[in-house]
């Protein structure tokens, strides 16, 4: 059996990002940007003013307090779109709102609250050093100047940028499309929950939850159902997968060695190219990966969390190869362990655990119960995938582990919390 880091290596190694598409602005957010974008104008245009105020020469204004103020003549007034028309001379001022095209001579703005709000002639009762409370042009960017990088993800901010500089279509790397499909004589979907409620059924709910981490991770899921239990309807099954040209090939079940897992004959009787078939971790470690006619094929366990937790380590990396991302694979973070865990020694174990800061501020670790990989509400109370190595079998309250967060927020403490 494979080491997971080995096993990970191996999947991502062959993939690269798909073909550039171009999409409206409005469409990008979410995408990953898949060449790098120029300025075509320098911004901002023109040196403006940072907040309302009056636009002045500094030296006109040196030494002003409130015991000693100084007054200056108001030439005009000069609103966010409009533009000065006149040039500021010694001695004199300009009031100005924010973002407002600053007039020539002036060197700084004094805010509106450091004055009497004239309109004709102004009291400032406060000096400022050249150069305060503007905004230079090309502050932000120059013509020609690099945006955004190929390969930055496309969140608010940079639609923000982009918005900024004209660019009304973006060039970024199409969505993988995923062709999902299971196996198992005992799987029913939704519409036949009777037989579920009876007993005589389970729902496949490896598919809803496969195909929703597919669309989480920016990809768009083909959903094909489930074969039943014989290699000729499990061939039948990834022949219609193939003929859906999807760019990646997700099974999910049929991976083991019962009497009944028929994914392997069936993969290998329709020619694949096997890379590998087990990996030293629990939950997951009957997992495959190879090529079925030229297309990536993951093999992901039956067993609910099993498929959850390989399609974390394993699928989620190729999709966002696929999509462009620099960065594969999550981070993992230092926590401290609150439960004592004891475990099959000789394999990495990835536990479903809640993260939150700790009274010291440092993040900790707490299991969110019974490890079984059925038990899938288990990976619904977890914010996070506490990784313990193979080598320890028994690991104590306190010790530091790695763990992979898996939402935004967890670990992260509430800043207005009352």
């Amino acid at each position: 059996m494979l080491r997971v880091e080995e096993a990970a290596a191996r999947v991502v190694a062959d993939i690269v990002p798909l073909a550039v598409e171009r999409v409206p602005l409005r469409e990008a957010a979410g995408r990953v940007l898949a060449e790098d974008v120029l300025s075509p104008v320098t911004l901002p245009h023109w040196t403006n003013s940072a907040m309302d105020g009056y636009a002045v020469r500094a030296a006109d204004v040196r030494g002003a307090r409130e015991d000693a103020p100084v007054t200056l003549p108001v030439l005009e007034t000069v609103a966010a779109g409009a533009f000065p028309t006149r040039a500021l001379a010694a001695g004199e001022a300009t009031r100005i709102m924010t973002g407002a095209p600053v007039p020539e001579g002036a060197d700084s703005v004094v805010r509106v609250e450091d004055t009497d709000g004239g309109t004709t002639q102004v009291r400032i009762v406060r000096d400022r050093d050249a150069g305060k409370n503007l905004r230079p042009r090309g502050e932000d960017l120059h013509e020609g100047q690099r945006a955004l990088a190929a390969g930055t993800p496309i969140g608010a901010a940079q639609v923000g940028v982009l918005a900024s500089i004209g660019q009304a279509v973006v060039p970024v790397h199409r969505r993988p499309r995923v062709a999902i499909l299971g196996s198992g004589d005992e799987l029913v979907d939704l519409d036949r929950f009777d037989e579920v409620r009876a007993g005589r059924r389970i729902v496949s709910s490896n598919a809803y939850t496969l195909e929703a981490l597919v669309r989480a991770n920016g990809g768009e899921a083909i959903p094909l159902g489930h074969a039943r239990d014989t290699r000729e309807a499990m061939e039948a099954l990834l022949a219609h997968a193939v003929a859906a040209r999807p760019d990646l090939i997700v099974t999910s079940a049929g991976v083991s060695v019962g009497a009944h897992d028929h994914t392997r004959a069936a993969l290998e009787a329709m020619g694949a190219v096997l890379d590998f078939w087990k990996v030293r971790m629990r939950p997951g470690a009957p997992i495959g990966f190879g090529r079925l006619a030229g297309i990536p094929w993951i093999g992901l366990p039956g067993n609910p969390v099993s498929a959850m937790v390989t399609f974390e380590l394993f699928a989620r990396p190729v999709l966002r190869r696929m999509l462009g991302h620099a960065r594969l694979h999550r981070r993992p973070v230092p926590v401290v362990l609150l439960d004592p865990v004891t475990l099959h020694a000789r394999l990495t174990h990835f536990l479903r655990a809640v993260v939150a800061p700790g009274a010291d501020g440092r993040l900790t670790a707490r299991l969110t119960g019974p490890q079984g990989s059925g038990i899938l509400t288990s990976m619904a109370q977890a914010n996070a995938l506490l990784i313990v190595p193979e080598d320890p079998a028994e690991v104590p309250a306190g010790a530091t582990l790695s763990a992979l967060l898996l939402t935004e927020d967890a670990g992260m403490a509430d800043a207005f919390a009352l």
